[in-house]
């Protein structure tokens, strides 16, 4: 049997008031959150350790009583997460008072031409970094060979590059005539498979 709790019938059953807070605040706390990591684990304890150890000690399981018994012993990491989210709220509000329209077109530009151009035109830089390896000169291919699948030369072998997900893809072996390189994008980093 499945069936779906909606979050207000689980807040009624547990006898909570949702706190109710302005428009757009909570995505900035969140976001200050996240940059301090004023509530991870090691910050405020393990929440999913806390909580069952509360459970298995106390007979009168309640809002009020969880409360009291964490910030018994957590009330000083409570008040150092506030502090580093107020840092961060700090800093936040520094970095809007930079924001003018310029920067927002400069930023548009960068994510629709700039990032685009780089993720999507990743062949080129595999292809310099391939070529640096073999110690060989690389070319990008012809709109003929492009026909064909394959996207560029390294030496005189020809190479089709793929993103890593391809290769899951049903696919009939033999249909790329050429060597294959897969890649994966990474924040930091791409990894690259080449074929030999």
């Amino acid at each position: 049997m499945k069936f779906d709790i909606k979050e207000k019938t689980v807040q009624e059953i547990n006898g909570l008031v949702p706190e109710v807070f302005p428009k757009y605040t909570t995505q900035l706390m969140n976001l200050a959150n996240q940059n301090a990591g004023a509530t991870r684990p090691k910050q405020v304890g393990q929440m999913s350790e806390l909580f069952p150890e509360y459970v298995r000690t106390h007979t009168d399981i309640s809002r009020k009583g969880w409360e009291e018994y964490y910030l018994e012993t957590h009330q000083k990491q409570v008040q150092e997460a506030v502090k580093k989210v107020l840092a961060q709220i700090q800093n936040l509000k520094n970095a809007i008072d930079q924001i003018d329209e310029n920067m927002v077109e400069r930023w548009i530009k960068d994510l629709l031409i700039n990032k685009t151009y780089d993720g999507m035109y990743i062949q080129k830089a595999i292809f310099v970094e391939l070529s640096k390896m073999k110690n060989e000169s690389f070319r990008m291919a012809t709109p003929e060979e492009e026909a064909l699948n394959i996207d560029g030369f390294v030496g005189d072998i020809p190479y089709s590059v793929k993103p890593e997900s391809y290769k899951m893809m049903d696919r009939l072996p033999g249909k790329i005539p050429c060597k294959m390189i897969y890649y994966t994008k990474g924040k930091t980093k791409t990894s690259v498979e080449v074929e030999e």
